[in-house]
């Protein structure tokens, strides 16, 4: 079915950058959204963001707004995650996530999951 490859994670200081990437492959839908969410240690996983991928709507947490920007790359099936003027608390494991339809927020709407990628933002 559908398998979604995220990467793009690392160490990055705070206030600096990092873009992360997701690739979906396999079948697709008519209709569907892509999301990120984020889990650190001892913490639920959060919904940071995620976009429609037909009409390139966007949504964002408001703890990210301002700060991170998604878009995606239709040809290459693959939404990407900015993210600016990062701080100690985005370090997280951020998780790709797609659904069929419009965007949810709540994580257990969505039925696709990348494996994860590792954003650790020091001091």
């Amino acid at each position: 079915q559908v398998q979604l490859a995220d990467s793009g994670g690392g160490l990055v200081q705070a206030g600096g950058s990092l873009r992360l990437s997701c690739a979906a492959s396999g079948r697709t839908f008519s209709s569907y959204a892509m999301g990120w969410f984020r889990q650190a240690p001892g913490k639920e996983r959060e919904f940071v963001g995620a976009i429609n991928w037909s009409g390139g709507s966007t949504y964002y947490a408001d703890s990210v707004k301002g700060r991170f920007t998604i878009s995606r790359d239709n040809a290459k099936n693959t939404v990407y995650l900015q993210m600016n003027s990062l701080k100690p608390e985005d370090t997280a494991v951020y998780y790709c996530a797609a659904r069929r339809g419009s965007f949810r927020s709540t994580l257990a709407e969505y039925d696709y999951w990348g494996q994860g990628t590792q954003v650790t933002v020091s001091t």
